[in-house]
């Protein structure tokens, strides 16, 4: 598909659009008493009301703005398309820490263009600041202004990396991760998708995770790339559909980590 410029202007605004729908229909269930479902039986997967009225928001206005694209979304599933697009959506990434109110879960808007993300949005609603990243830029917006950002370049020695490990992956996931953190100046756990932003803005080098999906991933992938940074997995492939994943400031720090990761 030609991605002309009117088209990029409006696959952007669409973009906000979305963000801004599930916005204004989550913020007034943020750090307020809400009652959770678990999704897993077998460990503590929760959602609730704040991410399925989110999700059926912005799928509302797709099907208005954009009928012919497909949509991927984490509460309602898979909808077919006939444009090329699918826009790949996770209502409240970190639903976990939104139900403990802590803002750094966010609303994550990718769209992938049939091979890779090519567009991506990581928008936190109670801060007010929106990460964008597509088509060669990427931005920070806030109330104040819109601003570009791009990663910063530092060895591993000196880097600072994000995770959410313990809380997920396997025994060996985790082993592979504590090698790379053995040798980083330092390791902060539990930022949800707020890690990738960081990330994209300079602000830290690395983040190192495990058993993901295609809806955590797609659209921090297109803000780092759009920043200047990498992301693959573990053996240096793609990694929008999900699984292991290796986000990094620059082509030689990823090489660093990379190096270590490969072996588990």
């Amino acid at each position: 598909m030609r991605m002309t410029p009117e088209l990029q202007n409006e696959l952007l605004a669409t973009a906000n659009a979305l963000a801004d729908a599930a916005r204004a229909v989550i913020l007034p269930y943020f750090r307020t008493p809400l009652a959770t479902d678990n999704k897993d039986p077998a460990a503590f997967d929760p959602v609730t009301v704040a991410d399925r009225v989110a999700e059926t928001a912005m799928r509302n206005i797709l099907a208005t703005r954009r009928p012919d694209d497909a949509i991927l979304g984490e509460e309602f599933g898979a909808k077919s398309g006939t444009s090329g697009l699918t826009w790949v959506l996770d209502p409240i990434d970190g639903t976990r820490a939104f139900i403990s109110g802590a803002p750094s879960w966010g609303v994550l808007v990718g769209l992938n263009a049939g091979a890779a993300p090519v567009l991506g949005l990581i928008d936190q609603p109670y801060i007010g600041e929106r990460f964008t990243g597509a088509f060669g830029q990427a931005t920070l917006t806030t109330a104040q202004a819109t601003r570009p950002i791009a990663t910063r370049h530092t060895p591993l020695a000196e880097a600072t990396l994000f995770t959410t490990f313990p809380e997920v992956g396997t025994p060996a996931e985790r082993q592979g991760f504590e090698a790379v953190s053995a040798r980083a100046r330092l390791t902060r756990y539990g930022m949800d998708c707020y890690a990738y932003a960081l990330l994209a803005m300079g602000q830290i080098d690395l983040v190192i995770e495990a058993q993901l999906n295609p809806y955590d991933v797609q659209a921090p992938i297109a803000v780092i790339e759009n920043a200047g940074g990498i992301v693959t997995d573990w053996q240096g492939n793609p990694a929008h559909n999900g699984g292991r994943l290796l986000a990094a400031g620059s082509k030689a720090l990823h090489a660093e980590a990379l190096a270590i990761l490969r072996a588990y």
